[in-house]
């Protein structure tokens, strides 16, 4: 895949610093919708949803596109400040996590490589909510190879100046059922290409997804196009950079807020492993005084820990600007799932029964943190991006050659 530009169609400067009041009422809008999801997460897991009010809520506060620079409707949040709303969402229900993190998918690739005008007609609309975006990439055959779609994109026609046909089969997309916009990853006479297509249109066609492993409440759906017609002016960026760009850009968002997300699920397993140890007796012995149960915890520490510093250390690499950071932000996703997925298991073990409960975060989290390991970027397909970026940098560092990523810190490049 090619470098991506340190620009593009949609370069805008940044914002100056958010001031104490913007920061503080973000803080408050957040710990409004965490108090609330802690109290009904588990609810609207089990009834498969997140309630349209809740969603309505959320995306009206805002937290969802915070990112965004103040002129498009946002507040200019800073990485690390999204990374921790992330973070403290993320803790308590991954569905509304999910929400924040497709829709600031949608919202970055729109940023970065929309026109003007796409800026302008469709990024207010995200960031006060009066829009539910949601990225439509992933196909039956392709999957992690998103390079195998085979969603078309035709022109109309003697109209083809003006309209485009889009045609094929989306799986597996975060609030499809409800959304209002599809960012949509196809094919435009051979090239790759990425084009906005309003759900309201004609031939848009969608297929709840109920009873998964996890994300239950995160409205997903598969989605049928036929025939549908779009303006041709809602294609972001020429064809050719639909993937290597659009798409890599909205991925790259995910992953961040993916790895913040997952970072709170396992700092919220260790806290509840933690304190049901503390105070769970078994006969006259505390359960927190078996050496096995302290290993345990102490593991899911560490790895909460761990994985907490690789996020921060790929929001101050985000910080410097768009396109930077992506090497960080795949390191930190690995760390961050691998340790959601260690520290839920681990919680359910000591919990019990309780953690079987119906009502368990951690039983919760154990589900969904699966699905972590496997969403923007499988476990398995990040080690081998790692290690190609490891060989890379080292090969070229042992032959007396120039790396032309550039050098970093041991492990990373840019």
């Amino acid at each position: 895949m090619p470098r991506v530009p340190e620009s593009g169609p949609g370069t805008v400067t940044a914002d100056p610093p958010l001031s104490d009041p913007v920061r503080a009422a973000e803080d408050l809008a957040a710990e409004d919708l965490v108090a609330e999801a802690r109290a009904h997460a588990s609810r609207w897991d089990r009834d498969g949803g997140l309630p349209d009010a809740v969603r309505a809520r959320f995306a009206a506060s805002g937290l969802a596109t915070a990112d965004l620079p103040e002129r498009y409707g946002g507040v200019g949040l800073d990485p690390l400040a999204l990374g921790e709303i992330t973070a403290r969402i993320g803790g308590q229900c991954s569905a509304l996590r999910g929400l924040l993190t497709v829709q600031g998918m949608v919202a970055a690739a729109l940023l970065r490589w929309g026109t003007a005008e796409q800026r302008d007609a469709w990024l207010p609309r995200l960031a006060c909510g009066e829009l539910t975006a949601g990225l439509a990439v992933t196909e039956q055959a392709a999957g992690s190879a998103l390079g195998s779609v085979e969603t078309r994109f035709e022109p109309s026609g003697r109209s083809g100046a003006r309209e485009l046909v889009v045609s094929g089969h989306k799986r597996w997309v975060t609030f499809g059922e409800v959304a209002d916009v599809f960012l949509v990853l196809g094919t435009y006479e051979g090239k790759p290409a990425a084009v906005l297509v309003d759900a309201d249109r004609a031939g848009v066609e969608r297929e709840p997804v109920n009873g998964q492993l996890g994300m239950r409440a995160a409205r997903i759906a598969h989605l049928s196009f036929d025939g549908v017609r779009v303006p041709r002016r809602q294609m972001i960026a020429p064809p050719g950079l639909g993937l290597s760009h659009v798409v890599a850009t909205a991925l790259d968002h995910g992953r961040f807020t993916v790895a913040w997300g997952c970072v709170g699920m396992a700092e919220a397993c260790v806290e509840d492993a933690a304190t049901h140890a503390a105070t769970r007796r078994q006969g006259d012995v505390l359960l927190g005084d078996h050496q096995l149960v302290r290993s345990m915890l102490a593991r899911a520490a560490v790895d909460a820990a761990g994985a907490r510093e690789l996020a921060r250390r790929a929001a101050e690499a985000r910080g410097a600007g768009p396109g930077r950071g992506g090497p960080e932000t795949l390191m930190a996703k690995y760390a961050a799932a691998s340790a959601a997925a260690a520290a839920s298991r681990d919680a359910v073990q000591v919990l019990g029964s309780a953690g079987c409960a119906p009502d368990s975060r951690a039983g919760r989290h154990f589900r969904d943190a699966k699905v972590m390991e496997i969403i923007e970027g499988a476990q398995q397909v990040t080690e081998l991006h790692i290690a190609e970026r490891l060989l890379r940098r080292f090969g070229h560092a042992a032959r007396g050659t120039e790396d032309p990523t550039g050098p970093r810190t041991p492990g990373v490049t840019t």
